[in-house]
């Protein structure tokens, strides 16, 4: 057991090298899959079981060592700081892409439309005479390049549903927290498997706006800044909803075998965390992508 004043060093490991390897491998996929290139599908696939194989391994020895009582105070100090960093660092890099969003939308598009200097830049005429300055932007350069969309997507449809679904998931998360702190095993479980749940419900209607998006609307990457602005801010926190569902899943079946304590749960506060940070990021989402 680790005492107070004992701060536990974990042994050399292959995780990070593994994990480096296999997000290596996983991008080079998707490039690949992206470009059209012969034997992507294979690179990607390869790429993503070596990516559930570090996370599994990791993950088992992660829990090894916190079951086995290696980790003291100053541990859980230091994981409480890691994963703050962690998601700070996440809060910077949806910044970035709502700011390339506010960018496109306040200045670039304007600007393009001759804004500016009193209206005199006429830089529409110089790149693209039949430009319009509006957003979404409905006509596109050149049909053999990008993809004409006929529709964009509705904020008070799947939108609407998925906003309400990771909403009333923040609350689950959070009754399923209280139900821990005060020792209440069948509670927890409940609330908890619910927010599993809400979770993959989220991520199977997204998966179906997609197909609508892509099937019926004609909406796509290449649909000029509006396709790419919006499966840029939608797939990336389509992922990050599935990772935080799948970490939600293993913290759900780490309760289920009694793992954590209403005094020592680190794990479930830091999934905790990383769920609420999901939600606002969706709030955002759901405000400027599709909204205004």
């Amino acid at each position: 057991m680790a005492g107070k004043d004992i701060y536990y060093v974990p042994h050399g490991s292959k995780w990070p090298l593994v994990g480096s390897l296999a997000l290596f491998t996983t991008f080079i996929g998707g490039g690949m899959l992206l470009n059209s290139a012969p034997g992507a599908k294979y690179v990607l696939l390869l790429g993503a079981a070596a990516i559930v194989y570090m996370f599994a391994g990791w993950f088992a020895e992660v829990i090894a060592e916190s079951i086995g009582g290696k980790y003291s105070k100053q541990v859980d100090t230091s994981f409480r700081m890691g994963m703050g960093w962690f998601i700070f660092s996440e809060v910077m890099f949806f910044a970035a892409f709502f700011g390339a969003l506010y960018y496109a939308r306040v200045f670039s598009i304007p600007w393009l439309g001759g804004e500016g200097n009193g209206g005199i830049n006429g830089t529409h005429e110089f790149l693209w005479s039949s430009f319009q300055a509006s957003w979404p932007m409905n006509v596109m350069p050149d049909p053999s390049k990008f993809t004409q969309y006929s529709d964009v997507i509705p904020a008070w449809g799947v939108p609407a549903v998925n906003t309400a679904i990771l909403l009333t998931s923040g609350l689950t998360v959070t009754f399923a927290h209280w139900a821990l702190k005060n020792a209440e095993r069948a509670k927890l479980s409940f609330w908890l498997f619910a927010t599993v749940a809400l979770g993959f419900i989220f991520v199977f209607l997204q998966a179906e706006e997609y197909a609508h998006a892509m099937g019926d609307l004609n909406l796509t990457l290449n649909s000029g800044i509006y396709g790419s602005t919006f499966y840029m801010l939608t797939g990336f926190h389509g992922f990050h909803v599935t990772m935080g569902a799948v970490m939600l899943l293993i913290i759900l079946l780490r309760c289920l075998k009694g793992h954590f304590s209403n005094k020592d749960h680190f794990a479930f506060e830091a999934v905790a965390w990383y769920w609420h940070f999901v939600d606002v990021v969706w709030l955002g989402l759901f405000i400027f992508v599709y909204w205004v």
